[in-house]
């Protein structure tokens, strides 16, 4: 991989109370360091230091002697920068925004691209939204009342609810407690430092770009 192709990877950002709001790209966060607004977390072993971008600077030297492996590097007109994985802002007291977008993608992925109907799995080409209270009869666009629906389920039931199809819900639908299209999964070792900052409960919050 080269240095260029880590400028996109998702750096944690805390805010000024270490709670985790978003990720941003590398290239974000080493703007933000530059503007000095935001400081570098570093965690190895579960212990954490906080470095302004001067002192990263100089620690590098350091980093690549005793924790080469534990670093993506980029290379700058001077020197090697280990890649930082967890920023803090040191003004911004911005809290996780806890909204799920009702969105296409996030219905397909809360059903798990099932019909909810018969139950079987199918390809998105497959796939339809259905509104389980049909509109024309006062039914919303809203998580209670849409549900993935295969074409041919969605033919039989037709303009009606289920109880008058005959046709049983696999399970009752609910806005998702977390955003199933951007759950952020750590399979990289440089990002088990994350979850020194991430609990249980943090993974139930949409992390945004």
């Amino acid at each position: 991989m080269t240095a260029l192709s880590f400028l996109d990877d998702p750096v944690l950002v805390l805010n000024r109370g270490y709670a985790a709001t978003r990720v941003v790209p590398v290239r974000q966060a080493f703007v933000l360091l530059f503007r000095r607004v935001a400081e570098v977390i570093s965690v190895i072993d579960g212990h954490w230091e906080q470095f302004d971008l001067t002192s990263w600077i100089e620690v590098a030297e350091l980093q690549k002697r005793y924790e080469m492996g534990h670093h993506d590097w980029i290379r700058t007109a001077s020197r090697e920068l280990a890649v930082p994985r967890i920023i803090r802002l040191q003004l911004c007291n911005r809290q996780p925004d806890h909204h799920v977008r009702l969105n296409r993608r996030n219905l397909y992925s809360r059903d798990g691209n099932c019909c909810q109907y018969c139950g079987r799995r199918f390809p998105l080409s497959e796939l339809s939204i259905d509104h389980v209270m049909p509109q024309s009869r006062g039914g919303d666009n809203s998580w209670s009342n849409l549900v993935c629906a295969c074409v041919r389920c969605n033919a039989r039931k037709g303009n009606r609810t289920p109880h008058e199809a005959g046709m049983a819900l696999v399970k009752r639908p609910r806005r998702p407690k977390k955003s199933p299209d951007r759950s952020v999964r750590l399979r990289r070792s440089q990002y088990e430092a994350w979850k020194v900052f991430l609990n249980e409960a943090y993974w139930t919050v949409e992390l945004r770009d």
